[in-house]
């Protein structure tokens, strides 16, 4: 069997106990007027199948000659999922990819053994006022697969399935669910897709898929009879069957999950492993600084700087 924590078959499920296994407060932090939430890890969880880390970005208003500059970086034994609701991002990597990040577009990066990246806005942004709201999430790799070579996904809002009935607008950004599936291979099974719900609709949770949560983003919902505002997330037990109805102003939610991972992993600053000695290697391959032989590179045209390790 898989691991999973919550997974015990000496407890009932059903209409037996309480459908939700967690509510999670994310933790928020001001980053100089653009504020982040964030839900994943947590004291309650630390994955949601393989969703082990899930940050909320802003939404945030940029004065003129202000934006976003996060230097390259490195990640391992993840891949990267930056979902935008707002704005726009351009994302360099040492891949060589030089990709815009805009709203409704899926943009996945598998770190594998190693990848540096950086995320910016330009200068055309920066001259005049703009938005930006998103949310960025971490899957963790599965044993097999941390070792693989780096690589980078992106799928325009056009190519993802769309969903539309009975108050509901849903857009699958990844894996599959309600009998759509998008067409990016991801490592492990996984669903994640941004549903709007008009006031008092409802949408049942995919019950193909073991580990399961959402994450309100506006509105509020009910669920088993109990309410939720904007701001938090729910994971549900596995095998229950769910259904989040929207309250009397509607509500927007992720919906977020897949099969649980092979064991718990190890997080330090950018770097998710299996265990620790992996996350010792990376570490001395970012210190050692070789971006010309080393492990890591730094992204073609955006490699005046970095991001030192803590």
């Amino acid at each position: 069997m898989s691991w999973n924590p919550a997974l015990d078959p000496t407890i009932p499920i059903g209409d037996a106990v309480d459908a939700i296994a967690a509510v999670i407060v994310p933790r928020a932090r001001d980053l100089g007027g653009f504020e982040v939430r964030r839900a994943l890890p947590s004291v309650e969880r630390q994955m949601v199948g393989p969703f082990i880390f899930f940050d909320q970005m802003g939404p945030a208003e940029f004065l003129t000659g202000q934006g976003i500059d996060v230097r390259p970086h490195p990640h391992i034994g993840l891949a990267t999922v930056t979902y935008l609701l707002k704005g726009r991002m351009h994302h360099r990597d040492s891949l060589g990819t030089d990709q815009w990040i805009e709203p409704g577009a899926v943009n996945l990066m598998l770190a594998g053994h190693g990848i540096t990246h950086s995320e910016r806005t330009d200068d055309e942004m920066r001259a005049r006022p703009h938005a930006m709201f998103g949310l960025q999430t971490w899957l963790a790799l599965p044993k097999k697969n941390e070792d693989d070579p780096a690589a980078f996904l992106h799928a325009p809002a056009a190519l993802l399935p769309e969903l539309e009935g009975e108050g509901k607008q849903v857009r699958l950004i990844l894996g599959n669910a309600w009998g759509e599936r998008v067409p990016v291979e991801t490592p492990s099974e996984v669903f994640y897709a941004d549903a709007t719900l008009a006031p008092g609709a409802a949408i049942p949770l995919p019950e193909d898929h073991e580990d399961r949560g959402i994450y309100i983003l506006s509105g509020e919902v009910s669920v088993a009879g109990q309410t939720f505002p904007a701001g938090q997330m729910l994971v549900f037990r596995p095998g229950d069957r769910v259904s989040v109805k929207a309250g009397e102003t509607g509500a927007r939610i992720m919906l977020l999950g897949g099969a649980t991972m092979d064991g718990p992993r190890h997080i330090w600053w950018n770097f998710v492993a299996s265990s620790k000695d992996r996350i010792e290697a990376a570490k001395e391959a970012w210190r050692a600084g070789d971006w010309a032989h080393g492990r890591f590179r730094l992204p073609p045209g955006d490699d005046a700087e970095f991001m030192p390790a803590p």
